[in-house]
């Protein structure tokens, strides 16, 4: 990790574009298994249980946590350097701030990135520190039977409005973040082109669109029923 601080810019650029689209590509496959939580088939549930066994004891899964972990890990750090590094390449602001063609999502993206990181923190005390025998399962109106059974923890949170509708607020926040992350992901990769930006740009916008409302339905079921 001490050498990877030590690249370039461009280069962490480079790895952390790389690591934002392994990260999009995993919230598709997150978001795949958290729709069997509503009754989307007579069988949602142990659908969605035998998913989390699967995901819970494949020793392939384990290994997969740690590079998934990691590469939290380097997309945070090298984030928030490239911000620092370009608060410091203009440390003065101008008096007057005059039309900049800067896009909303580009300017606020470390904003949206720290909302992001504490709705990271309080997902995994919710679920994968329960898991590890850290934190306690979340109370509700489902028994949870095991530090396993997160189907009822989810309906336990959900059950509980201000926090469904905080999460709600929070995947708001992140479709902002990828909103940006996917299109900035592509020009950082050198896939930067008249002919098939706007393709990805189309792409970008609405994989920001439709992958927080897949994960925004499943607090929404709970808070209307």
């Amino acid at each position: 990790m001490a050498k990877l601080l030590h690249y370039s810019s461009l280069t962490k650029k480079f790895i952390m574009a790389l690591v934002g689209l392994f990260l999009a590509v995993f919230l598709m496959v997150h978001l795949g298994i958290n729709l069997f939580i509503l009754p989307i088939t007579g069988n949602h549930v142990e659908i969605f249980e035998i998913a989390v066994h699967f995901m819970t004891s494949n020793p392939l899964i384990k290994v997969f946590e740690i590079v998934l972990f990691g590469g939290f890990l380097i997309h945070i750090i090298f984030g928030l350097i490239l911000q620092i590094q370009n608060w410091m390449a203009r440390p003065k602001r101008y008096k007057i701030e005059g039309f900049s063609h800067t896009s909303f999502f580009s300017k606020y993206m470390i904003h949206t990135a720290i909302i992001i990181f504490i709705f990271l923190v309080i997902h995994f005390i919710n679920f994968y520190f329960v898991k590890l025998g850290f934190t306690e399962a979340p109370q509700g109106p489902n028994v949870v039977t095991n530090n396993h059974d997160f189907y009822n923890m989810v309906v336990n949170l959900f059950s509980t409005t201000w926090y469904a509708i905080l999460y709600i607020g929070l995947i708001i926040i992140l479709g902002f973040h990828l909103n940006h992350a996917i299109q900035s992901a592509f020009q950082s990769l050198g896939l930067y082109h008249s002919k098939y930006t706007p393709f990805i740009k189309m792409v970008g916008t609405l994989y920001s669109i439709i992958i927080p409302l897949g994960f925004i339905i499943i607090p929404l079921y709970f808070l209307i029923n």
